[in-house]
């Protein structure tokens, strides 16, 4: 028997339901890429070719918006290093590694329980069927 509880009579992320800050982070890692360009970036600063190679399906041009969404947000930052030419990086913030960490946590969480969610899509398609599951978006490590 499941209890039903009220919703809160607030918003939970705070009282502009348009322009929330929390609301609009939140977005960006509910997008494709973000959080896989956070956690490569986790292991130390990396050039963007570098960045490119490292996350399959990943293309150039999605990876340069994302990064430049994650640069205007303080949780990423470019830095460029002349040696024999000018070489750019990006590296993590310590916002973003703050944000990093919790990242690491999930996904941690999504490794231990990925047979459990597996095992439990597998019911509701039995149950429901196929055609009425809503579609998976998949992301490199999960």
């Amino acid at each position: 028997m499941f209890l039903v509880q009220e919703a809160p009579a607030t918003d939970p992320f705070g009282p502009d339901e348009i322009e929330c800050p929390i609301r609009e982070l939140l977005a960006r890692f509910g997008g494709r890429w973000s959080l896989d360009v956070v956690i490569a970036l986790g292991h130390g600063p990396r050039h963007f070719g570098d960045l490119a190679r490292t996350i399959p399906g990943l293309s150039r041009r999605m990876l340069a918006l994302t990064l430049r969404g994650l640069e205007r947000d303080g949780l990423v930052a470019r830095r460029g290093v002349a040696w024999t030419g000018a070489k750019v990086f990006y590296e993590v913030t310590p916002l973003g590694e703050g944000l990093a960490e919790h990242l690491r946590g999930l996904a941690g969480w999504s490794q231990r329980n990925r047979e459990a969610i597996y095992a439990a899509r597998e019911t509701f398609d039995r149950v429901v069927g196929t055609d009425q599951a809503p579609p998976v978006e998949t992301a490199a490590g999960l």
